[in-house]
């Protein structure tokens, strides 16, 4: 069975890592990066150095995503759209 996820090199502070992430989720990193006018390597950066202890670099990624798209739809329909 082929696997729902697919791991990704990115280079992070000078170091390489690998992630590994469903598309939607890397759709979604992507969509983030696009909006706020960054790499997606930059913004892997960022959600690295804000995650909680315990919480792996994968782990902390989706976090970030699910709040983004979360907040789009609280955004939404607080202002009726």
């Amino acid at each position: 069975m082929k696997s729902m996820t697919t791991k990704r090199s990115i280079m992070i502070d000078s170091h390489k890592t690998s992630v590994s992430l469903e598309d939607a989720f890397w759709s979604g990193l992507k969509e983030i990066a696009t909006t706020r006018k960054m790499t997606i390597a930059g913004l892997v950066s960022e959600i690295r150095a804000e995650r909680q202890t315990g919480c792996n670099l994968s782990c902390a990624i989706r976090l970030r995503v699910l709040d983004y798209y979360s907040h789009q739809q609280t955004d939404g329909f607080v202002h009726g759209r």
